[in-house]
């Protein structure tokens, strides 16, 4: 897939490095350290918005002849952040809130070329069925979902055998909105 500068990806994400190939597109990989700080009172879609754009803000060298992608996945609940679990007793105990209710799931993009930032977040809405206790233990003993907001991924076990309903974007839960990825990229100046 041709664009109109050569793309970065900012993250050492496996899931977003295999999206953007699947979906054809030539990328290098470079991560940079950054400070995931944001104020407790906003809005979790301005949270993955300001964090997508805090972690492009190092790459301001290479925005000038590439197209750095950078973005941030989170999870919630009523408006109440769930970010990854430390261990597996938190990774229980936000898949038993999550379980027979429903949640949000945003993921901030920044697009961040010649020094200007072209960021969204696109918002997915996931259901969880009422989920056993005994299920929640073989997914998180099996798959230790340590490193996903929410304690789980989509494309493994518990979004095969758990999830009742999506409204919107399914790439997005996997933490990279293609479509609408897709359609800024054109729109990059």
């Amino acid at each position: 897939m041709k664009t109109k500068a050569p793309l970065i990806l900012g993250s050492q994400s496996p899931r977003r490095q295999q999206l953007l190939r699947e979906a054809g597109f030539e990328f290098e990989v470079v991560v940079r350290p950054v400070n995931e700080y944001f104020p407790e009172d906003l809005h979790p879609r301005a949270v993955a918005v300001m964090i997508s754009e805090n972690k492009a803000k190092p790459f301001d060298d290479l925005s000038q002849k590439h197209i750095v992608i950078t973005a941030d996945t989170i999870v919630a609940l009523e408006d109440q952040l769930m970010g990854k679990p430390a261990d597996a007793k938190e990774a229980t105990e936000m898949l038993s809130q999550l379980s027979g209710r429903t949640h949000a799931v945003y993921t901030g993009v920044t697009l961040f070329y010649k020094g200007r930032f072209r960021s969204f977040a696109e918002e997915t809405m996931v259901t969880f069925r009422r989920l056993k206790p005994e299920e929640i233990k073989y997914y998180v003993d099996t798959f230790k979902p340590f490193d996903k907001a929410g304690a789980y991924g989509i494309q493994e076990w518990i979004g095969m055998t758990g999830v009742s309903r999506i409204e919107g974007d399914y790439y997005n839960v996997v933490g990279l909105p293609l479509a609408r990825l897709f359609q800024e990229l054109d729109l990059v100046e």
